[in-house]
């Protein structure tokens, strides 16, 4: 495979990246497509690596350097998770971006970056500390189940959310969430009353976005096709990371 075909292969990546790096679509192809052509001027090259991926994303990194370019640290996407991504500083996000979202190796990233893994890894735990503060947020947990809910509770706290309540049933729910508007909702869909956690979750939306994630133990009843389906759905039993991770995900994306 020759240098163009390698190149075509990892494009689509690569413009990802610049997109997520600038916050805008039109910048980061920008310096997409100066990169390309200062390799095709050969003012650049390809540096032979195992990976082709890496040498191509070692070139844009020395084309952005060269020209001196710089990372804004006022958000231009109105995306969620492209918001949150622009309030890192610089070199958190570029090593954050390299490897959570284009999966590089911490050593493949710190190749790219003309940096050390030790630099690059306390860059990435940088980024992840902002991005855990910059998504504290107030969780109304509906489930009726008083262990499964102490769990829930205790995984939200270790995550640094404030819990606002814990609701057993449909009135519950919604009462805590006039009182205090949650900025994320987990929800059973089987309540102690025999009400729907569904119909709860529907009494609180209304005309707000807020992310919801269902926890239950009937996940046919909420993938049936009869009704729009959730975005995050977990099964009982669950375990703790994959709480964890879906509640990273949801305040990510809508928070």
């Amino acid at each position: 495979m020759n240098s163009a075909r390698k190149i075509a292969a990892d494009l689509p990546y690569l413009r990802r990246y610049a997109r997520s790096l600038t916050g805008d679509q039109i910048r980061g192809d920008a310096y997409v497509r100066a990169t390309l052509q200062a390799l095709l001027d050969g003012d650049l090259e390809l540096e032979e690596r195992d990976t082709p991926k890496v040498a191509l994303y070692m070139a844009f990194h020395q084309m952005w350097d060269r020209t001196g370019a710089t990372l804004e640290q006022t958000p231009r996407s109105t995306l969620a998770s492209d918001q949150t991504l622009q309030r890192l500083s610089p070199p958190d996000r570029k090593a954050f971006l390299l490897t959570a979202m284009e999966g590089f190796t911490l050593d493949e990233a710190a190749e790219i970056l003309a940096m050390s893994p030790l630099e690059v890894a306390r860059d990435i735990a940088s980024a992840h500390a902002d991005i855990d503060a910059a998504l504290k947020t107030r969780v109304l947990i509906i489930e009726d189940e008083p262990i499964i809910a102490l769990d829930i509770e205790g995984l939200v706290r270790e995550l640094g959310h404030d819990v606002i309540a814990v609701a057993r049933t449909r009135s519950e729910a919604t009462a805590a969430a006039a009182e205090e508007a949650p900025g994320l909702i987990l929800a059973d869909i089987q309540l102690a009353d025999d009400s729907s956690g569904i119909d709860a979750v529907k009494d609180i939306l209304g005309h707000e976005s807020i992310p919801v994630i269902f926890i239950t133990a009937f996940p046919e009843r909420l993938l049936s096709g009869d009704r729009p389906e959730p975005t995050y759905l977990i099964t009982k039993p669950f375990k703790p990371e994959t709480v964890k991770a879906v509640i990273g995900q949801a305040l990510f994306f809508h928070g």
